[in-house]
């Protein structure tokens, strides 16, 4: 069997990560230890996981026209992402994302939503999406990503949210377009209300025909199918660094719906994959290959 084509729309940006004895909690100042550079971004970082999983990856977005931006396309493509419909936005600035982790792998993330990078979606090849076994969106650029979504379901492809934090109705616009809805813990918290993540999951299921769930690291994969709440267990391993975890996570998932696995092995899958680039530090660069998945899994 080919490897399928999967198509991640949404964020790209550049990383630039500090290691620190621990996150701050309030003002001071922090020395790090060390310090270095990577690829970043929600979508970016599923593409390239899905990339080093044995997947064929597109990204679709924008960045801006300068250096940064043309260095941030061509790290994508150096990984096996194809980056050919991706857009460069003249006049736009691109800001590196800063980043702080700590010794418990835990981070600190303030980044630059760009307001010059245009939010039209028009110029997007939605008859190109049949060509895909499966989209991955996240919520940076809703426009995009409801068209696509919209587009991938028309077409009977698997149409994956990944729901993190963002604006509450741009998100609970996007979950109608999607069929499965991946919330990370805190976007999750923000369009859920109150209680535990099975409560907020179970409001969040009336409002939308999308199956939906949500990552919580070392707790696995919380989802809610058939009107029953479901959970796929997570490996115990020794973090070192969480950036990128839920990006490989949603990249992983979505390859393995694409192969024709169901959401269980898919999200089984994905908590290995995520588990292990949590024990690797450098953001999406410890994202694993398959055989290394594979191999865990096989333990």
């Amino acid at each position: 069997m080919s490897a399928p084509r999967i198509l991640c729309l949404g964020h790209a940006a550049h990383d630039v990560i500090y290691r620190v004895t621990a996150v701050p909690s309030r003002p001071s100042k922090v020395v790090a230890h060390d310090v270095y550079e990577c690829g970043g971004g929600m979508a970016a970082n599923a593409a390239v996981a899905i990339s080093r999983l044995g997947g064929r990856p597109s990204y679709w977005g924008r960045v801006a026209d300068d250096p940064l931006g043309a260095r941030i396309l061509a790290e994508l493509a150096q990984e096996g992402v194809d980056v050919a419909t991706a857009r460069k936005i003249p006049g736009a600035r691109s800001a590196p994302t800063a980043i702080l982790i700590g010794e418990d792998g835990e981070r600190l993330i303030c980044s630059f939503p760009n307001p010059a990078l245009d939010r039209d979606a028009t110029w997007l090849p939605l008859a190109r999406i049949a060509e895909f076994a499966a989209v991955l969106t996240d919520v940076r650029w809703p426009e995009g990503a409801a068209l696509v979504l919209d587009a991938a379901r028309a077409a009977r492809r698997p149409a994956v949210l990944d729901a993190d934090v963002g604006d509450p109705e741009q998100v609970l616009r996007l979950m109608a377009c999607a069929d499965i809805v991946a919330f990370s813990e805190p976007g999750l918290a923000v369009v859920g209300g109150p209680g535990t993540p099975g409560e907020q999951l179970a409001r969040m299921a009336v409002t939308t025909p999308a199956i939906v769930g949500v990552t919580l690291g070392e707790a696995g994969f919380l989802w809610r199918e058939g009107g029953r709440e479901r959970r796929a267990p997570a490996p115990v391993v020794t973090s070192v660094d969480t950036l990128a975890a839920g990006d490989v996570w949603h990249g992983a998932f979505t390859l393995r719906l694409a192969e024709g696995s169901d959401l269980e092995t898919a999200a089984v899958f994905a908590n290995v994959a995520a588990a292990l680039k949590c024990t690797r530090p450098g953001g999406r660069s410890g994202a694993p290959t398959r055989a290394e998945v594979e191999q865990y899994d096989a333990r």
